[in-house]
């Protein structure tokens, strides 16, 4: 595999590799130009019901909306908070999808933007902000399920439950579909649900039980975040399943429309998802989305996560945040460390990096003996030799020094709001819009602002995010070639 590094901020083969996958056709290339804008949200921003706004945990940009004029482009995205302010526990923060109207004047590849108009590049303002709601119409919450478990009834599975009788979310990735419906993805099941584009739940996908989170022989959906007053579940993990936290953070639609592709945080807790240095193994589900009602599991592969040295020489597994399909075959997958950036302790990032994963040499798990939870596909981190992983390639690295720079950015001390925040967690691409550059898209990745502000307010109740944490929406904006990304 040919891959050429970047040594300098150029316009052309700033990141390179040859595709191995058929699906995208005659071994074509890939390639980075590099970082082209930046934007942001204040952290200060409210939405229409009055509380703090949440960022980005998934984002889905609206292709059919995207033009462009002698000033630049103009659009709207979705963006999907997660289950609200949870510092301290989670609350009944009732979930919700936001609508941002974009404009965007884009500098060229390797140019610096005009001196003092650094990332200005994206404006994005709040255009509107939906809750959704369960199969019933009522409110859903994004209090842990410490207890509770939703009854199957007709078509809908299992589903986890607050303790005040609520569906509880912790929403993490979405897909809008051409009809206005959606397909969000779960961290608590971790469930694929289906909403109507008015926000109502109109059906749900479980994954194989190896993913779902079992304490003492029965399903539990706690993730040892007890809302006020509640104790932790017992045991505190669960004993196989997905790990706390580590649900389908990322899922993507395939450019057909064929497919819909979901993948697990790290490793499912059998599988060496319950320490942080053997959580590589994770999983990808690729559902047959022919009805959009009854996702039918078509394969399954193992993706190995990045693995690296954090500043004391221990260990590591980077999570996976999000993913942008490019065929049933092949997604871009965005990777990072926790605990550094602005807004928490930590300065300096060691991993925040978009791979591109490659099934076609994979083997394919769905519907045998690793899809039941009492056979580890890696016990203890050490992946059965009968298995064949996906191949990941580095595409781009986003901690970059000379990138983040010319948009007056970096990683790294001092740990100011010029610092890239933790947890960067939705991609999404639109075309350039170039006839002279068919195959080029713009990939826009945004963070997760964990809901950190100084002046909050939510549920009914204001906060101040500890430390003087005071964490604005970001976008930052690639421009790519994807040949063979043709959008059905």
């Amino acid at each position: 595999m040919k891959h050429l590094h970047r040594t300098a901020p150029l316009g052309v083969a700033l990141a390179l590799f040859t595709a191995l996958t058929p699906a995208l056709a005659d071994r074509t290339s890939f390639v980075n130009k590099g970082l082209v804008g930046v934007g942001r949200i204040p952290a200060a921003q409210r939405d229409k019901f009055g509380e703090t706004f949440g960022s980005g945990s998934g984002m889905a940009i609206d292709t059919s909306g995207w033009t462009r004029d002698a000033s630049g482009y103009k659009g709207s995205l979705w963006l999907l908070p997660d289950r609200g302010y949870n510092v301290a526990g989670t609350t009944d923060y009732r979930p919700r999808l936001n609508t941002i109207g974009i404009e965007f004047a884009p500098v060229a590849p390797g140019a610096a933007p005009a001196a003092g108009q650094e990332q200005t590049e994206v404006k994005a303002t709040l255009a509107g902000t939906m809750l959704l709601t369960d199969d019933k119409g009522a409110d859903a919450t994004g209090l842990d399920p410490l207890n509770g478990v939703r009854a199957a009834s007709g078509d809908m599975p299992i589903l986890p439950q607050a303790d005040n009788g609520k569906l509880a979310l912790d929403n993490e990735a979405i897909v809008r579909l051409p009809d206005g419906s959606m397909f969000i993805s779960d961290e608590y099941g971790p469930n694929i649900y289906r909403f109507s584009a008015d926000g109502h739940l109109m059906s749900a996908t479980q994954p194989p039980a190896a993913l779902v989170p079992m304490r003492h022989g029965a399903p539990n959906f706690a993730s040892d975040n007890p809302g006020p007053g509640a104790a932790e579940p017992d045991p505190k993990d669960p004993d196989t399943g997905r790990q706390n936290n580590q649900g389908l953070e990322g899922m993507a639609m395939t450019p057909d429309g064929k497919f819909l592709i979901a993948v697990l945080q790290s490793a499912p807790r059998q599988d060496g998802g319950d320490s942080p240095a053997t959580r590589q193994n994770t999983r990808a589900l690729v559902y047959d989305a022919s009805d959009l009602a009854h996702l039918k599991l078509a394969h399954e592969y193992v993706v190995p996560l990045p693995v690296f040295k954090d500043a004391k020489g221990k260990t590591k597994v980077a999570a996976q945040s999000e993913i942008v399909a490019l065929s049933d075959q092949t997604f871009l997958m965005l990777a990072r460390d926790s605990g550094n950036g602005q807004g928490v302790k930590g300065d300096t990032s060691l991993v925040r990096q978009i791979f591109v994963v490659d099934f076609s040499a994979a083997t394919d798990i769905a519907g045998g003996a690793f899809d039941a939870a009492d056979k580890p596909v890696a016990a203890k981190g050490v992946l059965d030799p009968s298995v064949t992983p996906a191949k990941l390639t580095p595409f781009i690295d986003i901690n970059e020094s000379a990138e983040l720079g010319r948009f007056g950015l970096h990683n790294g001390a001092p740990n100011d709001k010029n610092n890239l925040s933790e947890k960067w967690e939705a991609m999404s691409v639109v075309s350039v819009l170039d006839p002279k550059l068919p195959d080029d898209y713009f990939l826009f990745v945004a963070n997760d602002n964990d809901f950190l502000a100084q002046d909050g307010f939510q549920v009914g109740a204001p906060y101040k995010a500890e430390d003087g944490a005071d964490v604005d929406t970001m976008f930052l904006v690639y421009q790519v070639t994807l040949p063979g990304l043709a959008r059905k």
